[in-house]
């Protein structure tokens, strides 16, 4: 859920102070007052969750010396000035020296709602873009959201974790929607390059022309940097890199061949070639693949891990039945067995979509989890997979699932999953510790 947005009202005049602080409170601004600008630097850090509005004229600590501090603090941290009447001049110039906007006295509240309106949701993306930031470089953040307890899921996060303190390129390989790009980041953030640059390309959605300027430049005065050198000393990622002309991929060899050893700039190289009788060492020219391919991760389908579907299943309902404000629906045996049994041509970005319909559905009270997979697999009905699964597998899926939910929508009370399931402690832990479930988890 994101978090609230505040406007800290800092103004030397009690009655001044109140009334802005009261009509932004009226307009749904969580407000905080200061008489004073030494009095707002005390309680405003470089990642204050929304704005200030500032008086220009003030006793002690003015306006004009209170913004720069601001700035210091934060330069990205919006800051609205009030002046009083012939002030203009003096609120171009911190305008100049970078505050939001600027409201003269006597000043029309409604103009102030709008100014405050803009400015929270700037200071909203810049915190949001902050704190992803933030997520891509802590390893650990990111590992958790490789989420299964399946072998190939153990193998993948176990690969990971070894490749990324290595030092040479990568090439990830999967199928589509499996999640290469999240282990494209997970493999920047547990290496050594992690407070360094990430730069993700996507070599199929550029021409051959914009493409050479994107990687190689010159950029054009519109464009950013070129790619090689916005990555320089980090990770360059290269989606659909199958997509590369002959051309380009001598430039991108004559590149990595100027890095020298060790590579400068790492370079994780991401396939999705699905072509049956045609691989990606078909595609590219042999020196550049055998060079992005030193190392190699591949990335498991859907199908093959097993009860993290249902696993995955649970908490993307959850989250969208948080988004949307109902409840997330609770699936049957027979349902649990179906979301096993798909083929997920689509993966876990098919998965994502099943789930959002899943909870619009169960808000309605209409449609089944068998229709969703029958529509999204309609060439391949029924929806199941042709490998076939063991009848203990399914049931021992399902019952993990089950103590797993109602675990969750207690809050970890044992006796209430123990009422509800009518289990006897003995088999409630027994069966906690057969399938990996820790009350503490839920508590």
């Amino acid at each position: 859920m994101a978090q609230a947005m505040k406007i800290a009202v800092v103004d030397d005049e009690k009655d001044m102070r109140q009334s802005i602080s009261q009509w932004l409170a009226l307009s749904g601004y969580d407000t905080e007052t200061f008489a004073s600008a030494e009095e707002a630097l005390k309680g405003l850090g470089p990642d204050y969750p929304g704005i200030v509005v500032s008086d220009i004229k003030m006793p002690g600590m003015g306006g004009m010396q209170f913004l720069k501090k601001l700035k210091g603090i934060d330069s990205a941290l919006p800051v609205i000035m009030i002046t009083g009447h012939g002030d203009v001049p003096m609120a171009v110039e911190a305008m100049r020296m970078g505050a939001w906007d600027f409201l003269e006295k006597p000043f029309n509240p409604d103009r102030m709602t709008e100014l405050a309106k803009k400015a929270t949701q700037a200071r909203r993306l810049v915190l949001d873009n902050r704190a992803l930031r933030r997520e891509l470089s802590d390893g650990q953040a990111i590992m958790s959201k490789l989420i299964g307890a399946s072998p190939v899921m153990e193998r993948l996060r176990e690969d990971i974790l070894d490749l990324g303190q290595a030092d040479g390129h990568v090439l990830i390989e999967g199928e589509t929607g499996t999640g290469k790009t999240l282990v494209a980041h997970a493999l920047h953030a547990v290496g050594a390059r992690a407070s360094k640059s990430f730069i993700l390309l996507s070599c199929g959605a550029f021409d051959e022309e914009a493409l050479t300027r994107r990687l190689f430049g010159p950029a054009q005065p519109e464009e950013p940097i070129p790619a090689v050198e916005e990555a320089r000393g980090g990770t360059l990622v290269l989606e659909d890199i199958e997509a590369l002309t002959p051309a380009l991929q001598a430039k991108l060899l004559t590149a990595l061949n100027a890095q020298g050893t060790p590579a400068e700039t790492r370079i994780i190289a991401i396939s999705n070639m699905q072509d049956e009788g045609r691989t990606l060492e078909d595609a590219l020219r042999a020196d550049l693949f055998y060079r992005l391919a030193a190392l190699r991760v591949t990335v498991p389908p859907l199908r093959q891990r097993g009860e993290d579907i249902l696993t995955l299943f649970t908490r993307l309902s959850e989250q969208f039945s948080d988004e949307y404000g109902c409840t997330a629906p609770e699936l049957t045996a027979q349902e649990a067995a179906q979301l096993l049994q798909a083929p997920w041509p689509g993966n876990v970005r098919q998965l994502v979509n099943v789930a959002e319909r899943a909870v619009l559905q169960n808000r309605r009270g209409t449609g089944t989890i068998a229709s969703l997979l029958m529509a999204d697999n309609a060439e391949t009905a029924p929806a199941m997979t042709s490998e076939g699964k063991p009848l203990k597998e399914f049931v021992e899926a399902f019952e993990r699932m089950l103590i797993d939910n109602t675990m969750r929508r207690h809050k970890g009370s044992i006796v209430s999953v123990m009422e509800e399931l009518q289990l006897p402690r003995r088999t409630l832990n027994e069966k906690m510790a057969k399938y990996g479930l820790q009350r503490s988890d839920y508590l």
